[in-house]
């Protein structure tokens, strides 16, 4: 694998609601974990959404929170 395809950490996401049957407004891509869908209420309930430049951003999972709070310029955008 190339460094460039390496993933920015690796985890496993528990069970997760069927994206397709949501409307495309109750999802959002992790800034952190590109390709990887959010139901905004879920991370909602469960503390992953980040404000940042007056943008809500909404993340995958406790690791992808650490790593924004850590840097979140390098994610925002």
């Amino acid at each position: 694998m190339e460094p460039s395809e390496k993933p920015h950490h690796e985890h496993s996401h528990g069970p997760t609601t069927d994206h397709t049957a949501l409307d495309s407004s109750e999802v959002a891509e992790c800034p952190v974990m590109r390709g990887t869908m959010v139901v905004k209420t879920e991370a909602e309930e469960d503390g992953l959404v980040r404000e940042y430049g007056g943008q809500l951003y909404y993340l995958c999972c406790d690791s992808c929170g650490t790593l924004w709070d850590a840097s979140p310029e390098q994610y925002a955008g």
